[in-house]
């Protein structure tokens, strides 16, 4: 998802905060009513995307234990190489670069560098999990703009060294830049239409942990 705060550093990475809620939801719950979101005018249309986001790190899972995560992932807007930091004071900040031309294990120079800071070596870096995730994107919107998308998961993570497969329904919201929104009250009015729906607190704060089963 597109974070809030965009822009882009010195080594050409685009640059984002993510500011987002996750929740879980069964195969069946329907999707929460946003009508009494405060600034939320409208809801658009759904926008399905087909993602699938290869993750890597080391054997002994070095950047996960920092609070950082490395994918490689295809499909919709933000297709390309992410570099996810630490969650500070309710955001994430996250780099990304371009697909480009490389294999799936090949990691850009660029990427490469960015890894290096973290303290761990390019060479280290094995595969770990495949996340494919059938996406479908909903833009809630004032009337000025873009207040925040919402997003409907179904996943399938395989955890790359054991083989396992797991299988979930996930909900995200993400506040769009310069959203014309206070977060606090925001946020709190979609756990209250969440709950409402019969969505939960999400099991697990990202994918990858879960696809490798924490």
């Amino acid at each position: 998802m597109a974070g809030a705060d965009s822009a882009q550093d010195t080594t050409g990475a685009s640059r984002s905060v993510e500011v987002e809620l996750k929740f879980d939801a069964d195969d069946e719950t329907p999707l929460p009513d946003w009508s009494a979101l405060p600034g939320v005018t409208s809801v658009g249309p759904p926008e399905v995307r087909e993602l699938d986001a290869r993750y890597l790190d080391t054997a002994e899972l070095a950047m996960a234990a920092a609070g950082y995560a490395l994918r490689r992932r295809s499909g919709g807007p933000d297709a390309g190489w992410h570099i996810k930091g630490p969650r500070v004071e309710g955001g994430r900040v996250e780099l990304g670069w371009p697909l480009g031309e490389d294999a799936v294990e090949g990691v850009p120079d660029a990427v490469r560098a960015a890894v290096a800071t973290v303290g761990v070596a390019e060479g280290a870096l094995q595969p770990i999990a495949r996340i494919r995730n059938t996406r479908t994107a909903y833009a809630l919107r004032s009337d000025e703009g873009l207040v925040a998308e919402f997003v409907d998961d179904r996943v399938t993570a395989t955890d790359m060294r054991t083989g396992v497969v797991r299988t979930w329904r996930e909900w995200e919201i993400e506040l769009a830049p310069d959203a014309p929104v206070a977060p606090g009250p925001f946020f709190a009015a979609v756990e209250a239409a969440v709950l409402a729906a019969g969505g939960r607190a999400a099991a697990s704060d990202s994918k990858l942990a879960r696809a490798l089963g924490y």
